[in-house]
């Protein structure tokens, strides 16, 4: 389903053309994808960057688009390997690095506020950074297809003729019943984001129905 289909079905749904309830169509699908996307951690929500640090410079600025860490990794200059950063409170990190002398590879990290992390202790090289994250994808409304979109397309709507509905003052029966569709769906897809995708067959085993 692209935004064109979606803004389509919506308006059919709700059996309304009205001006200002077309303008609001992009209001009510972004509003149905933020909640979508802090619901279900879903692939399409995970990015990865790499970076570097700066000597002697304790921060390390986060992208423009982060919204939460899944980790922190300082790789290791001669052997390449990984390390995993521990995420501290920046207290702990202050009072366990105190300048001028606390230099190393960097073991912790803090957020420091909505740009910035604070590694400790601070590090004495150029060390090559990678950032998992947390972030919104581009809405459906602005680039058309997403794989939301795509690959669950009911979420998406009744989310969306939630938000739409709520905005019309509609029947409250008709409100619980899109609400009610919306929660099945979702189910679904938390199903696919925080089950199917954190499994395999081999180490969890073939999915089975208890045979009575």
């Amino acid at each position: 389903m692209n935004y064109s289909q979606l803004s389509q079905q919506i308006q059919d749904y709700c059996e309304s053309t009205e001006q200002s309830f077309v303008a609001n169509i992009p209001t009510f699908v972004q509003l149905a994808e933020e909640r979508i996307y802090n619901s279900v951690q879903i692939p399409a929500i995970r990015k990865n960057v790499t970076g570097t640090t700066t000597i002697n410079y304790q921060y390390l600025e986060l992208p423009t688009d982060w919204l939460s860490t899944f980790s922190l990794a300082v790789i290791d200059p001669d052997t390449g390997e990984y390390e995993y950063l521990l995420n501290k409170d920046v207290n702990y990190i202050r009072a366990a690095y105190p300048p001028p002398n606390s230099y190393g590879k960097p073991a912790y990290y803090a957020i420091f506020d909505d740009t910035t992390m604070l590694l400790g202790p601070t590090p004495d090289n150029t060390y090559s950074m990678e950032l998992h994250y947390y972030y919104y994808p581009a809405s459906i409304v602005n680039v058309n297809t997403t794989w939301l979109g795509n690959n669950f397309e009911t979420v998406l709507l009744y989310g969306s003729l939630r938000e739409a509905y709520t905005y019309l003052k509609g029947d409250a029966d008709l409100m619980q019943y899109y609400e009610q569709k919306y929660q099945e769906a979702l189910a679904l897809l938390k199903r696919l984001g925080d089950g199917l995708d954190r499994q395999d067959a081999y180490r969890s085993g073939q999915v089975r129905i208890p045979v009575t």
